[in-house]
């Protein structure tokens, strides 16, 4: 089984000039990426809801939105990245890791749905909020457990 730790050369070296640059440019990228997945998710709930009704429109949008993301990430966030799993793996593993920030993203998503009348009007509203509630777990579950480096062969 494939070690989940990063490379040697994904370790950021210590006093190194370009620590906070490669600790923060592929957050800041991850970051980009699901405020497009925002835009996706938004897109499947107006255009399933009429078909779905809102709730189950808000979780089918997830599931292209993540998947979107996922495509987003592997071909430009961890683009450097020797890959350790085969592409339809991998997706099956983000899908996984995403679960928590599933969870949280879409606890606010139906909570905000639940408490606020504007939320259900303008589901825009709880979508943004849900995304920013994920948003750490997942950067912090894909990095480590999704787009790890394949291991060098002794």
């Amino acid at each position: 089984m494939p070690d989940s730790r990063p490379s040697p050369a994904d370790a950021p070296r210590p006093g190194a000039k370009g620590d906070l640059h490669a600790r923060i440019w592929p957050f800041l990228k991850f970051g980009i990426v699901g405020t497009t997945g925002l835009v996706w998710d938004t897109l499947a709930v107006y255009g399933f809801r009429p078909l779905l009704g809102l709730a189950g429109a808000t979780v089918l949008a997830y599931f292209i939105a993540a998947s979107m993301n996922w495509l987003m990430n592997r071909l430009w966030t961890f683009r450097h990245v020797v890959h350790a799993d085969r592409p339809l793996v991998q997706w099956a593993r983000f899908l996984l890791a995403s679960s928590v920030g599933f969870i949280m993203n879409r606890g606010v998503v139906f909570t905000l749905f639940l408490l606020f009348p504007l939320c259900r009007a303008f589901p825009v509203l709880a979508l943004a909020a849900g995304a920013l509630a994920g948003l750490a777990a997942n950067f912090t579950l894909s990095h480590r457990l999704v787009f790890r480096h394949r291991q060098r062969s002794l």
